[in-house]
């Protein structure tokens, strides 16, 4: 029987439970429960933005956004994010999925920590933000009840997640900090690091080999 939560439903499809079963095997529990409340918060946007979109591939782009930071996946030279979507990219041709589909996973996973272009995008691309940004730092947090949020965080609990997410983020790319540059998790590897200090663009423009 398909579980429902909040008048959600969470998919259930084969793929799905693939999916699922590599975020069980090779995620954590706090992966795990973060990773479903995104799904949850996207899909309950959807509804109150009027968005049609395919439930299975938002669930999908979910279970494979933060995939990247796990020792599994995680490359020594690629943002976490394009870790994740190159994954999620892998399972889905595995499986025969169409060109199109697998583009929007790909996209929602390496898109979904950039701001001001993500939301823009297509639906699943949009909603994964969108939950994303709901869980780690409550943005538009009045604009879902507290009885709806409280019926997400019941399933999928978040025990500390504020604390215990910013070191999953550091553990997942403290080996290549020079992936953050230009990016919001530079500022993780800024407070964090010991000695880390930030690129400037700046000093890139200045430093080049252009007289002028």
């Amino acid at each position: 029987m398909t579980k429902h939560i909040a008048g959600i439903a969470i998919p259930d499809s084969q793929l799905a439970k693939e999916a699922a079963d590599l975020l069980h095997n090779y995620g954590s529990s706090l992966l795990w429960n973060h990773s479903h409340r995104v799904f949850l918060f996207g899909s309950l946007f959807s509804r109150q933005d009027k968005l049609t979109y395919d439930p299975e591939l938002l669930y999908i782009s979910a279970l494979f956004h933060d995939l990247g930071l796990t020792s599994h996946y995680r490359s020594p030279d690629k943002r976490f994010e394009v870790d994740g979507a190159n994954a999620a990219r892998s399972f889905l041709e595995q499986h025969g999925i169409s060109h199109e589909a697998t583009r929007l996973v790909w996209d929602a996973i390496a898109l979904h920590t950039t701001r001001g272009v993500a939301q823009y995008k297509e639906p699943v691309v949009a909603l994964l933000y969108r939950g994303v940004v709901f869980d780690v730092i409550g943005d538009h947090f009045a604009e879902l009840s507290e009885e709806t949020r409280s019926q997400v965080v019941s399933a999928f609990p978040r025990d500390g997640f504020k604390q215990k997410i910013l070191q999953t983020f550091l553990d997942g790319f403290r080996h290549k900090p020079e992936t953050t540059y230009g990016n919001i998790n530079a500022d993780i590897c800024e407070r964090y690091l010991p000695g880390y200090k930030r690129p400037n663009y700046c000093d890139f423009v200045l430093q080049s080999p252009w007289n002028e």
